[in-house]
């Protein structure tokens, strides 16, 4: 049996991320949803100057920088800059964000474990003032 490649530009059940939760376009592909070990895991990239909303997850998160640079900041923290390798223990309940940095792609892994307890909680947005200060 043979299987004909997927030639679109993005894979199969990609979705774009929720404006509600992101400024700019991000795209989000489940690579693992629910299932029993109680742990999700995503792709998601963010275009160049994209970011997520402040948000927490009841359980943490763990990110793995894949592709581009970008930023992670917790609520009243400096932000980081992060670069493919790079990885993120995010404990229960941070407030926090990440996204792209403005002429960059940045393409992370999302792992949620736990997720029964909820994956996540959102914010209001990052504000243009507070995502030019983490490219200072």
């Amino acid at each position: 049996m043979s299987t004909l490649p997927n030639t679109s530009q993005t894979p199969a059940g990609t979705k774009r991320g929720p404006a509600e939760n992101f400024n700019g376009t991000a795209w989000v592909t489940m690579l693992a949803a629910a299932n029993p070990t109680d742990c999700t895991v995503g792709d998601v990239t963010f275009e160049p100057g994209a970011r997520n909303n402040w948000h927490s997850h009841p359980a943490g998160q763990l990110l793995v920088v894949t592709a581009g640079l970008g930023y992670y900041q917790e609520k009243g923290q400096p932000a980081r800059q992060l670069r493919a390798g790079d990885a993120v223990s995010i404990a229960p309940g941070v407030v926090h964000w990440h996204g792209a940095a403005p002429d960059s792609l940045f393409t992370h892994l999302a792992i949620n474990p736990n997720v029964s307890q909820g994956v996540a909680d959102w914010l209001e947005p990052v504000t243009d003032e507070e995502y030019r200060a983490a490219q200072a």
